[in-house]
């Protein structure tokens, strides 16, 4: 893919128009009604080093296979003979309006599964009337996205080693509108996930591999690797001064992320950042407990998708004894 950037588009683009019809025809003959069908599409479109990089998880994958599997072995209880004609999932939070108590998560790289996708999935999100959270290393910037949108957006942040970038974050963040602050602390250090080596996410001749892949996936490229261009990291290159590709968003990361992270940075970040805070990245009940006492204004119990550390609870089965604890220990009504 970094290679496909220094080629000229149309020279790239005549090396990959004659696949172009077949996968067309393809892509259209796939009828979408379900979550796995979404799933299918991006694997028929994607180049396998994007798919498996957000597909994947760490290790062995088996915190990611039971953040399925528990979720399924959930059964809700069904009432009947109530009146259904007047329902709404309208909520408050953080003092905004939602439409349904739902926000969409940070996911980073967006912008390189779908042309410049943080505004689209921003968009989206707007329009159904509820929270998007831009992640620190997505494609676009926070200066790109905020003005595509009516409603205020959600900034993620991680605890590195550079606290200029992070200080910098919070005050184009809080600059540019942002409500509320998701700060992620499961990632003291990256987690190793074994797919990215095997499809040229990492690895050995990663960006010829890369490279062969989005030649193979000609919709992809001509749409996200040639139109949806500049594919830096928007946020960190505003800071750097300089683009950043691929090679440069891995190396960054594997840098800065700072394995010293403690309740204390919470201290920290309050002293720019005084909107509303949330803490990403909750597992156990006695971290929510503190997540209170540190001032956090909501929680997300997650285990980043059972990407970065394997062999911990599900979100579904560490979810209630999180809930409980919390509720005896808080009046908190905003995000607990």
């Amino acid at each position: 893919m970094d290679a496909i950037e220094r080629q000229d588009p149309e020279a790239a683009r005549a090396a990959v128009c004659g696949h172009i019809e077949f996968v067309v025809q393809q892509d259209s003959a796939m009828i979408i009604s379900s979550a796995n069908d979404y799933r299918e599409a991006a694997k028929r479109r994607l180049p396998p080093f994007l798919f498996h990089y957000i597909d994947g998880g760490a290790y062995a994958e088996q915190t990611l296979k039971r953040n399925v599997e528990d979720l399924s072995q959930i059964a809700l209880r069904q009432r009947v003979l109530n009146d259904m004609s007047a329902l709404s999932l309208e909520t408050t939070l953080f003092n905004e309006t939602l439409s349904m108590p739902v926000a969409l998560a940070p996911v980073g790289l967006t912008g390189m599964y779908a042309r410049r996708g943080e505004v689209q999935a921003a968009v989206a999100a707007d329009k159904k009337g509820i929270p998007f959270t831009l992640s620190t290393v997505s494609v676009c910037p926070i200066e790109e996205v905020v003005p595509a949108i009516s409603r205020p957006m959600w900034f993620q942040l991680y605890v590195l080693r550079d606290r200029g970038f992070m200080r910098n974050a919070l005050e184009r963040a809080k600059a540019a509108g942002c409500s509320t602050l998701v700060f992620t602390v499961d990632m003291p250090v990256p987690g190793a996930r074994y797919r990215d080596a095997h499809s040229g996410m990492s690895g050995p001749n990663a960006a010829m591999r890369r490279y062969m892949q989005a030649v193979m996936h000609p919709n992809w490229a001509w749409d996200v690797g040639l139109l949806g261009r500049p594919h830096d990291l928007g946020n960190i290159s505003k800071y750097l001064g300089k683009p950043t590709g691929l090679e440069d968003y891995i190396g960054w990361l594997g840098n800065n992320f700072d394995p010293s992270i403690s309740w204390k940075d919470l201290e920290w970040i309050r002293e720019f950042w005084d909107g509303p805070m949330v803490i990403k990245g909750i597992l156990d009940p006695e971290d929510a407990k503190d997540a209170v006492r540190f001032g956090a204004d909501g929680i997300v119990v997650s285990n980043h998708g059972g990407r970065q550390l394997d062999g911990v609870l599900s979100t579904a089965r560490a979810l209630p004894p999180i809930a409980d604890a919390v509720e005896r220990g808080t009046k908190n009504s905003s995000g607990f």
